[in-house]
């Protein structure tokens, strides 16, 4: 009885587990084109925004290209101007006005030279960095010259160019108000920790300043480059409570 009453039951259980297996083959399949097409559709994105990526790469490179040759050809000019200047006092002036243009196209040269490196020297790179500043801001018979201290440390190139950027911007701002050398110093507490600090003997800040506060367009700009960094910048009296030391750990 038992078996006579279980045999007429087992091709429908039979039917159903078949149509269960076939509903769940059909939501695999789904699924499987779903994500194929999602897939397709990510390398699509991923070809644009490389394509994009370079475009932008040419236009920059192009840019740059440009501004040095701009830069070149003002220097030429006032190379020539000079050589037919009707005073010697307006010969020199165009003489300095040209290697100040030819520094400044060497600055943003070094600046760019690290775009796509992966490691720098860093101690290194801020000393060629320097002297081409020192062309720039300083008169060639100042005796005001940057001084680099520090020891030599290897850091990646994404931290040495917006490095590089800060200390632009902060011994651009000595040089309007020190009188003397400025002094660019690099300490490594430990292999992670390290600190980058521009001292000048300037009239310092004064009290109370905040740089959050600050209208200033360089003193904005420092703060962006410290916070893409993830670092923090501190400011306090120079040496000998005398001018103000700029410091940026990192």
């Amino acid at each position: 009885m038992s078996e006579q009453s279980t045999k007429p039951e087992l091709p429908i259980l039979f039917r159903h587990a078949l149509g269960r297996d076939r509903n769940s083959q059909k939501q695999y399949d789904e699924l499987k084109d779903a994500l194929l097409a999602s897939r397709a559709r990510e390398q699509v994105l991923l070809q644009e925004r490389h394509e994009l990526s370079q475009r932008q790469l040419m236009q920059a490179q192009e840019f740059e290209h440009r501004l040095i040759n701009g830069l070149q050809i003002i220097v030429s000019l006032l190379s020539m101007q000079s050589r037919t200047a009707t005073t010697p006092e307006a010969a020199d002036q165009l003489r300095i006005a040209a290697r100040r243009v030819s520094a400044l196209g060497r600055v943003h040269r070094r600046l760019h030279l690290l775009d796509h490196e992966n490691q720098v020297e860093f101690k290194g790179y801020l000393q060629s960095l320097c002297e081409d500043l020192s062309g720039l801001l300083f008169q060639e018979d100042s005796g005001y010259a940057i001084v680099i201290e520090g020891a030599k440390v290897d850091i990646p190139a994404t931290l040495a160019i917006p490095l590089g950027f800060i200390v632009n911007e902060l011994i651009t701002n000595s040089a309007k108000y020190a009188v003397g050398h400025v002094t660019v110093r690099i300490d490594a507490t430990s292999p992670t920790d390290r600190s980058l600090s521009v001292m000048d003997d300037g009239p310092g800040l004064p009290a109370g300043f905040q740089p959050a506060d600050s209208k200033g367009l360089g003193m904005k700009i420092i703060l962006s480059l410290v916070a893409q960094i993830g670092g923090e910048l501190s400011i306090r009296p120079g040496d000998n409570g005398r001018g103000t030391c700029f410091t940026v750990k990192f």
